[in-house]
């Protein structure tokens, strides 16, 4: 069994959704840094971390207190088959510059998972009867590097005065 990689920068904040999006902003970034260098090996480690993530969130699915809605469950089954399928395609055939897809959906649900963590953080100041403290370094705030894939549209983001959406984050570990 290979040694799990290590990390040159690690999420700072203990969030879950933080954590998530981190984990796919940076599964994206290997898989456009190992195809901008060409480097086989890397490319091929790459691809395993993204498939390895997506598998963790897929074990995620299926547990009994995961807190999606079954809609939600449904979806993101189906968009993590379409990574395996896709993952499995570019481990036999290594081609560098089909890796469009992989990226696109990291970012898009990484976005999405920003877009959450903003309005998670305006909830939280508008319900609050004082001035809310800042946020630590990490939640609620950018990914260095990560932006919406060409084509692909942002997620809604919801109406200041929409209610509360309670839903729980995927619980990772990588």
């Amino acid at each position: 069994m290979k040694p799990t990689p290590t990390y040159a920068n690690k999420p700072t904040s203990d969030n879950p959704r933080d954590v998530e999006c981190w984990a796919l902003a940076e599964a994206a970034r290997r898989l456009i840094s190992a195809s901008h260098a060409k480097d086989e090996e890397a490319f091929q480690a790459a691809l395993q971390l993204n498939q390895r993530l997506w598998t963790i969130f897929q074990a995620a699915l299926t547990e009994d207190d995961c807190g999606h809605p079954q809609e939600v469950r449904t979806n993101l089954a189906a968009l993590s088959l379409l990574v395996d399928r896709e993952t499995t395609a570019r481990l036999i055939d290594l081609n560098f510059a089909k890796i469009e897809t992989l990226v696109s959906i990291n970012r898009t649900v990484a976005s999405g998972l920003m877009a959450q963590n903003d309005f998670i953080a305006a909830q939280a100041a508008k319900d609050a009867p004082v001035a809310a403290a800042p946020l630590p370094p990490g939640v609620g705030g950018g990914v260095p590097g990560l932006r919406p894939a060409a084509g692909m549209p942002r997620p809604p983001v919801p109406a200041a005065d929409a209610p509360a959406i309670n839903r729980e984050s995927l619980r990772i570990s990588i």
